[in-house]
């Protein structure tokens, strides 16, 4: 099975209009099957949350984390056990904090990188500079409230750009939850998982792995097959409340590689077997799932990353 993840959320803890409480219960209404708390430089709600679940028997699963937030950026941890000091941030080596934070057994990754900064939003645009992407888990490809084509469609070209130059680097994406909003036609986090697992570990796998997918409701699976030359692709409802497709209505695929961008119609009941030997021998391709057009307004899934 999928995982519907929801890995970006804010509570009365630091800047939020929602307490932990109705956190949950918002989550639980959507559908999700599992969401972060990512309060801003604090980690007081992690308490409080487990001690809600626990009282009201665990209805869904919650990823602990915080989003550091400097003047230069934001920084999002996930799976965050305990606070790691960030008072000595450095403009040109944030790996310091990466590796501090991992070392504590945290995911570490860029929040909306491309989002407005000075002097709109003091921070909330990625200044610092990575030079060792190896020390970075992911990055938020998209933000839903922030816009399309000037901060998330950017958001996402550079971590294309990236991972078609060889840095393997997962994807997220969030709801950035500062109030109790509609979820309903938004980007969500999609991670492989089973039925009462640990969805912690599991993110944790998927993210290594690069395993992670974003959707707003299908989700395109591919499978490599060596043995007939070719990939094949599927497309599984994920039943995210909001979307909405007309049965029967194609979608379509991209798969960009480092040279190319290949584009094919896709009906959500078939198998696509997409041939080696259209790729030109790319090792590394990433999948897009669009409806009515290949507008980036119409994506619907960025799939997994496909690694020959």
């Amino acid at each position: 099975m999928y995982k519907r993840l929801e890995l970006h959320n804010h509570t009365t803890e630091s800047d939020s209009s929602i307490t932990c409480q109705e956190l949950i219960e918002l989550m639980v209404k959507d559908k999700a099957h599992a969401f972060a708390i990512t309060d801003h430089n604090t980690i007081s709600g992690h308490g409080k949350i487990r001690s809600l679940l626990e009282d009201m028997g665990h209805p869904i699963d919650c990823i602990y984390g915080m989003e550091y937030t400097t003047y230069y950026g934001h920084i999002l941890c996930l799976n965050l056990q305990e606070y790691v000091p960030w008072e000595n941030i450095n403009l040109h080596k944030p790996e310091l904090l990466f590796r501090a934070a991992r070392e504590k057994g945290a995911l570490t990754g860029v929040a909306h990188p491309f989002s407005y900064g000075h002097p709109f939003a003091r921070g909330c645009r990625f200044d610092m500079k990575i030079t060792d992407f190896s020390a970075l888990d992911f990055i938020e490809i998209f933000n839903n409230p922030e816009p399309l084509h000037e901060v998330n469609e950017r958001g996402l070209l550079w971590w294309e750009s990236l991972v078609l130059k060889g840095h393997r680097l997962a994807m997220t994406c969030g709801m950035d939850l500062h109030g109790i909003w509609d979820m309903g036609g938004q980007f969500a986090t999609y991670i492989p998982g089973e039925k009462g697992g640990d969805t912690a570990r599991e993110l944790a796998d998927a993210i290594h792995s690069l395993k992670t997918c974003i959707s707003k409701g299908p989700i395109l699976v591919s499978n490599p097959e060596p043995e007939s030359n070719s990939i094949a692709f599927t497309i599984l409802p994920a039943h995210k409340p909001g979307y909405l497709h007309t049965h029967g209505t194609p979608y379509y695929l991209t798969l960009k590689t480092g040279g190319k961008i290949i584009q094919k119609e896709i009906q959500p009941e078939e198998t696509l077997h997409v041939s080696l030997d259209e790729l030109n021998g790319a090792k590394i391709i990433i999948p897009k799932l669009y409806q009515q057009d290949t507008a980036i307004e119409n994506l619907v899934c960025v799939g997994c990353v496909i690694y020959l």
